[in-house]
């Protein structure tokens, strides 16, 4: 939320969700919009591109922090941060 008394304090990032939106980029949050209006199909097809191992090797610890992020806000829970990491190859 907008505060005016606060207007220039920073935000703490530690504990912040990185799916909320009022933490996101202006570009992640267009990214987001674009993503959501996708057929699953162009969503596929999308991921397949990203998710390359060259990718994943180099944003391992990012990625590994989100999950982290997602598992201690509840949503996702253990056995699906694990099967995460195991498909991702981060065990």
């Amino acid at each position: 939320m907008f505060d005016l008394k606060n207007i220039f304090k920073k935000k703490d990032k530690k504990n912040a969700n990185p799916m909320d939106p009022e933490n996101m980029s202006f570009m992640q949050r267009i990214a987001m919009k674009k993503l959501k209006k996708m057929s699953p199909e162009e969503r596929e097809k999308l991921m397949k591109k990203v998710m390359t191992p060259e990718n994943i090797s180099k944003n391992r610890e990012d990625i590994l922090k989100t999950l982290d992020q997602m598992q201690k806000s509840g949503q996702m829970n253990s056995h699906q941060v694990f099967e995460a990491k195991k498909r991702l190859g981060l065990l």
